[in-house]
């Protein structure tokens, strides 16, 4: 599929998506994935890959030459890349953001960051929210953006930004009118569209976070940074609404792959415990092997269907930040047992990097962690849905 077919694209099938996605993941084994963390490389044929696919637009609508699809297409696009041993990571950032950018952006920023985006020309990778004093209380960010005329002038520091250095475009939120000037504290906050690749070793300067996997995390400076006051995605000063949406398709998304993950688990092992041989009898024969993998498939079979119901509401304009944050805590749960329970299926080959369990067990572990931690989801739902006092 090429952006070119986009008009007939929301008539493509689940299976059609699965089925384009492992002609797509044969060129990408597990030898590439290895190799690539071995020397700390970017997966940049991968990306090429998917883009020239027509998929990293996905988000995109027809009319700037996107895919026009939703996030049902896109969570079941990032769930496979994830089945058959490869990172989803790499590619979702660029599908919220695009969606941020279709809701709250003028037609004038549609056409000129959707329309090149969809046809590869560029690369928006990066949301740089985070900050490192403020960690996941976003609407304490400090970054300030400055108007100065026809720009604004932006400072500060961001963390955990990822895919910074391999981005053209960064959306950005920053403060535009201080803390202490607004009535709430999620008044005055801005997101921007930057086009960083000009600034990068000048305005802009990045150091890489040394992660536990291959994720490619930069801290990200920003000394009077300078970007067109059309950058501006929506009004000034209601950022903070814009992200809303975008962060609800990103649980989504990373609920999708945390399934895919939890599926490449539960394969493996499944196949690795009718094969092996101990004692005279598969493994798998064991109900101590045979329990832990039904229950694993159970979890994530249970979590799939919270990813169903929040695509549903997403897709429909619903209201969704419940379901999408439970869709995320139950797959990134549902993915870590799974994890365990191949690894422990494995044995002693679970920690050895041929079989690829032990880099998908590093990289799943860190679902829990982010976009969003699981007690902040469980804060949220205690307080947004319970109706019990905020603990924060």
């Amino acid at each position: 599929m090429t952006s070119a077919s986009a008009a007939g694209a929301t008539d493509i099938t689940d299976d059609e998506i699965r089925e384009a996605v492992r002609g797509l993941t044969a060129k990408f084994p597990a030898e590439y994935w290895r190799d690539l963390e071995k020397r700390g490389e970017y997966p940049t044929d991968f990306i090429r890959a998917l883009t020239e696919s027509g998929f990293g637009g996905m988000m995109i609508p027809a009319e700037y030459g996107g895919l026009g699809m939703g996030v049902h297409q896109a969570s079941v696009f990032v769930e496979e890349l994830n089945r058959q041993g490869c990172n989803g990571n790499a590619i979702h950032a660029q599908m919220f953001a695009s969606h941020v950018i279709r809701q709250s952006g003028t037609e004038a920023q549609r056409e000129e960051f959707l329309r090149p985006i969809a046809a590869g020309e560029l690369k928006l990778q990066a949301f740089s929210i985070t900050e490192p004093n403020v960690g996941t209380d976003t609407t304490r960010v400090a970054t300030r953006a400055v108007r100065d005329g026809d720009v604004y002038r932006i400072s500060g520091q961001k963390v955990f930004t990822s895919r910074a250095a391999q981005t053209d475009l960064m959306m950005l939120l920053a403060r535009t009118t201080p803390i202490d000037q607004v009535e709430k504290p999620a008044h005055g906050l801005s997101i921007f569209v930057c086009d960083i690749r000009d600034a990068i070793g000048k305005s802009i300067t990045m150091q890489p976070i040394d992660l536990m996997y291959n994720h490619h995390t930069y801290e990200v400076f920003f000394d009077d940074f300078e970007v067109p006051a059309s950058a501006l995605l929506g009004e000034e000063g209601k950022g903070f609404r814009y992200i809303l949406g975008g962060l609800n398709a990103e649980r989504i998304l990373v609920a999708a792959e945390c399934v895919g993950d939890g599926r490449f688990f539960v394969d493996k092992a499944v196949n690795y415990a009718n094969e092996r041989v101990v004692f005279g009898r598969p493994i798998g024969q064991n109900q101590g092997v045979q329990f832990p993998l039904a229950r694993a498939h159970i979890e994530v079979e249970a979590a799939d269907l919270m990813r169903w119901k929040a695509v549903e509401l997403f897709d429909a304009g619903e209201p969704c930040g419940a379901e999408a944050n439970m869709a995320k805590l139950l797959a990134s749960e549902a993915a870590w047992n799974a994890a365990n329970a191949a690894l422990q299926t494995h044995g002693g080959y679970g920690v050895t990097r041929e079989y690829d369990i032990e880099r998908k067990f590093r990289e799943t572990r860190v679902q829990q962690v982010a976009p969003v931690s699981t007690n902040m989801v469980l804060n949220y739902v205690g307080s947004h849905v319970l109706g019990m006092p905020r603990s924060y």
